[in-house]
């Protein structure tokens, strides 16, 4: 199970909710602190804090929806409705609205916190206009933090789409006739005997961290040999009549010199990743190409997992490329696998094994339920059952 806890502290997990607890449990503190201080004037100052924080982004919207309107809007939104789509493309929704009018509403019920009006509707006008400024300039734009959790709840990454399209155009194509193919090219490889382990019957990902994919794995280490491919696949996609799907198989050399048959093949879209993060138009350097590579690896785990048609097909192996200086680390990490898959998935439990009487031991001896109770089979044919029989002397006869 190391390669597994590996494996999990390296993978990023979804962003919970700490923040909005962290910032529920401030507003509640500095509430009570107001009512403790100034009870008479809470609601004129939380409807006052909330209309500033709310008229902010309408003014930013505003100059938003300038831009969009006067050089996008056909372009870019084909002519859709203007309070459907630009308004809350914009920040202009329906919520930010209500907010406000009702944040407006409070203050003028409640009374100004501040001593003279003019004081309060200057606050307002300055801190709205200097937020929308503000925003304008990326000063108060959002974080890194806050653009990460963004595109990765909306799916919005470069993983993402790289992700469902391997699972799209080419897992679910080929796993569900992964056996067949294996099935096949055991009974054309006798002589080899391939595939004595039943864990091999998977397809092996490899996704390495860094995105460096070699094309042939002997190149990578020796003890990885090529055998053969497997029976291809032909299908007509895309206008491609007859397009060849087809894995390899490959045997792996442990220490001991036994060789392991595997079909083995690295995620072919982290050759996009890595040529991305190799041309500096894309803007993709090495610190998100190593960030894009594990969203890959765990949209794609989510993927597959959810996945009928290939479901106990596949094993994804994560290959960190901190062990460079092992020669022989791909061949470790894939045996390493195997063997894994060996003793979770099909590591039977021995039978009980009942116990032996020996022939000279007295059976009298035996404990009661000392071994396992066995059900006696008779092959004599069934008696009829016989009659009541009194042996008493002084039988009268029915009274």
């Amino acid at each position: 199970m190391q390669c597994l806890q590996d494996q999990d502290a390296l993978i990023p997990q979804p962003r919970g909710t700490l923040p909005k607890v962290c910032a529920a449990v401030l507003a509640a503190l500095t509430i009570g602190g107001i009512v403790f201080l100034s009870p008479e004037r809470l609601f004129g100052w939380v409807a006052m804090v909330i209309l500033i924080l709310t008229l902010g982004p309408l003014l930013h919207g505003l100059c938003l929806l300038a831009e969009e309107m006067l050089f996008h809007s056909n372009t870019r939104y084909r002519g859709r409705r203007l309070l459907s789509h630009v308004l809350p493309a914009c920040g202009l929704g329906g919520n930010t609205l209500l907010a406000a009018g009702l944040a407006g509403l409070l203050l003028y019920l409640a009374g100004h916190p501040l001593q003279h009006e003019s004081q309060c509707w200057k606050l307002l006008v300055l801190t709205s206009v200097l937020y929308a400024l503000f925003n304008s300039l990326r000063v108060l734009g959002p974080s890194e933090v806050e653009v990460s959790d963004i595109c990765e709840g909306r799916k919005m990454n470069v993983a993402h789409g790289l992700a469902w399209s391997f699972y799209l155009g080419y897992l679910r194509l080929v796993l569900p006739y992964l056996e067949d193919c294996i099935a096949e090219f055991r009974m054309t490889h006798r002589a080899g005997s391939p595939f004595r382990g039943r864990g091999s019957r998977k397809l092996l990902i490899l996704i390495p961290l860094n995105a460096n994919i070699s094309h042939k794995l002997e190149d990578e280490d020796n003890n990885i040999f090529f055998c053969d491919n497997l029976p291809h696949k032909e299908l007509d996609r895309a206008g491609v009549r007859r397009r060849v799907y087809k894995h390899s198989v490959y045997r792996v050399q442990d220490k001991d010199g036994k060789t392991h048959e595997c079909v083995v093949e690295y995620a072919t879209p982290l050759l996009t990743l890595y040529s991305m993060s190799q041309e500096s138009s894309a803007g993709f350097g090495e610190p998100e190409r190593r960030q894009q590579v594990l969203l890959f690896y765990r949209t794609l785990q989510d993927i597959l997992e959810n996945s009928l048609e290939c479901r106990n097909r596949y094993k994804l192996i994560l290959l960190n490329d901190e062990h460079v200086d092992d020669p022989h680390f791909l061949s470790k990490a894939i045996l390493r696998h195997l063997q894994q898959q060996e003793k979770e998935e099909f590591c039977l439990t021995p039978p009980p094994q009942q116990e032996m009487v020996h022939p000279f031991t007295d059976q009298h001896h035996l404990e009661p339920m000392s071994r396992e109770p066995t059900l006696m089979m008779s092959l004599e044919k069934p008696q009829p059952l016989k009659e009541a029989v009194e042996d008493s002397d002084d039988y009268e006869g029915p009274i």
